[in-house]
């Protein structure tokens, strides 16, 4: 099986930062992977700069590149770590790279465009015409300098095909979960997620700008449907009895309200739930039972279940991991 190429971009001022957390994350997937199955792809992971002497990260750290640009020949996925201040010195200096990006075929190779190193993805047109976020103080400069891209800096990722655009390091966490989960399945993205990312976090899906896929698509009818099932949680109805709500198929709701949203009817109403789930874990005061009744399960196994299957841990679990948290950041 063919090895996962990921590159990890280095130029002078980048943040450390951005280039070890993906780093240290992957290479715990890949890990965790390898315990659970043979068969998981081999995860190749290397630097990548436009010469072999060692690079200056902005507090001073050296790292030194295994590879040159002809390396994204065969590349999988590259990571462009976020730079300090004023990206605009250090693109002037980084020709090669743009060049380089700009060949780059992104059916073959997703980017990650971190903070300010999504202004590499812009010079090299890249981003024209697509989705994109950034650091928020540089925001207002990025639209004067690309007027070309739609800029989105309400949002912490963008997602256009196989472009990413992160405005922080814990959206960069969120993405490199959503990655480990496609490439290694969801036991393993859960598993790097509790180890890195403990804090209360929203689903990737939740918080990213997909390009053509959000919930501002034209199905009317579809967007009716997704406001009832947003409030009506507690409802005990099957699909069909919904479809019927709405004088429609269930087969033809289902089409439907896949083309429009990327998800099962039952996919988007269980994840409304488990969002649902845990605000009343983590804000009230309401007992697991009395939260599996507000959702519309007769008994709390079946809302255990459905932690278990989308977060990998129990509500009370995830009650005392959040709690936990909570407390310790008020006493900060």
């Amino acid at each position: 099986m063919k090895p996962f190429n990921v590159l990890i971009a280095l130029y002078p001022q980048m943040l450390a930062t951005s280039l070890t957390l993906p780093f240290e994350m992957l290479h715990a997937g890949y890990a965790f992977a390898r315990r659970h199955s043979k068969e998981a792809p081999k995860l190749c992971l290397q630097l990548m700069a436009q010469t072999t002497e060692p690079v200056l990260a902005h507090s001073g750290l050296p790292f030194t590149a295994k590879v040159g640009l002809d390396a994204l020949d065969d590349c999988d996925l590259l990571i462009l770590p976020s730079l300090w201040r004023n990206p605009r010195p250090v693109l002037r200096k980084q020709e090669g790279m743009i060049r380089a990006l700009a060949k780059l075929d992104l059916k073959r190779c997703a980017m990650i465009g971190v903070g300010t190193g999504n202004c590499f993805l812009a010079e090299a047109k890249l981003l024209d015409g697509h989705p994109a976020t950034t650091h928020w103080h540089y925001a207002e400069q990025f639209k004067r300098d690309y007027p070309k891209v739609e800029l989105k800096p309400e949002y912490f990722i963008t997602q256009a095909e196989g472009l990413y655009c992160v405005a922080s390091l814990n959206a960069l966490a969120d993405v490199i979960v959503h990655i480990l989960e496609n490439l290694y399945g969801r036991e393993c993205a859960l598993h790097v997620q509790r180890n890195f990312s403990h804090e209360v976090r929203k689903p990737y899906e939740q918080q990213r700008y997909l390009e053509g896929m959000n919930e501002r698509h034209p199905d009317e009818l579809i967007a009716q449907v997704q406001f009832w099932l947003k409030n009506n949680l507690s409802a005990e109805l099957s699909i069909a009895d919904i479809a019927s709500q709405f004088a429609i198929s269930q087969r033809t709701l289902t089409r439907r309200f896949k083309q429009a949203t990327g998800l099962s009817p039952n996919q988007y109403w269980r994840k409304l739930k488990v969002q649902a789930g845990q605000e009343l874990l983590a804000n009230s005061n309401l007992s697991i039972n009395d939260i599996a009744l507000e959702l519309g399960f007769n008994h709390q196994a079946l809302l255990n279940k459905l932690f278990a299957q989308e977060l990998g841990q129990s509500p009370s679990e995830y009650r005392t991991l959040v709690r936990k948290k909570l407390f310790s950041s008020d006493s900060d």
